[in-house]
């Protein structure tokens, strides 16, 4: 697969996965059928949007609708599947896990292919990953995982990105360094979620 199919794959992945999370966290709210389609919609483009405005390009889903086809279908999909069958009840979190991996390292691979170097791709592709999350969490009422206490949710961003940027600095096929960093960062969330993994909160109490 060349640099930009694989660039591609996971950007419509990555679209089509926080759409699911952001129809599943509409659901959670009781949303009628727009608001889970705009939920799902802010969920997949808040990240990429955000990273390509830093980066002074045309927004993803600007230069190529179909990304919001795939957001729209994936979330109609959702709506239908789940009148037929319940999803776990930490499916939201898990779908959310792949999502941050698959945008995470787009989001690294598009800064990369602007020029920038490996500082930079780090932190765009975090932002890809966890904004449109925050976004989505804003928009629910909710806490923004990002922000809940000790929570392994940007970290695991940073892990994931930071390692693949290394790989290919060492040499290993971008595809190679992409898949190590995806799952990283999927491997990181996920045991985060079933384990109850957190990082340690830094506390300043207060003099008496």
């Amino acid at each position: 697969m060349s640099p930009s199919s694989l660039l591609h794959f996971l950007d419509f992945a990555g679209v089509a996965v926080f759409a699911v999370s952001g129809a599943l966290a509409a659901g959670r709210k009781s949303l009628d059928l727009l608001g889970v389609v705009v939920i799902a919609i802010v969920t997949s483009i808040g990240g990429g949007t955000l990273r390509d405005l830093l980066l002074d390009r045309t927004a993803f889903w600007i230069a190529d609708p179909r990304y919001l086809v795939t957001i729209i279908g994936a979330a109609l999909f959702t709506v239908v599947y789940v009148r037929f069958r319940r999803p776990p009840d930490k499916a939201l979190q898990y779908a959310d896990a792949l999502g941050l991996a698959l945008f995470s390292i787009a989001g690294a691979q598009i800064a990369e292919s602007s020029g920038l170097g490996g500082l930079i791709a780090v932190v765009m592709g975090t932002i890809t990953g966890v904004f449109g999350g925050v976004l989505r969490d804003v928009l629910c009422a909710e806490i923004p995982m990002i922000l809940r206490k000790g929570n392994i949710y940007a970290t695991a961003a940073i892990a994931g990105a930071s390692l693949y940027v290394v790989l290919q600095d060492a040499g290993l096929a971008r595809p190679w360094a992409a898949a190590a960093g995806m799952a990283t960062i999927a491997g990181l969330r996920i045991a985060a979620i079933a384990w109850n993994l957190t990082l340690p909160v830094f506390t300043l109490s207060e003099r008496r």
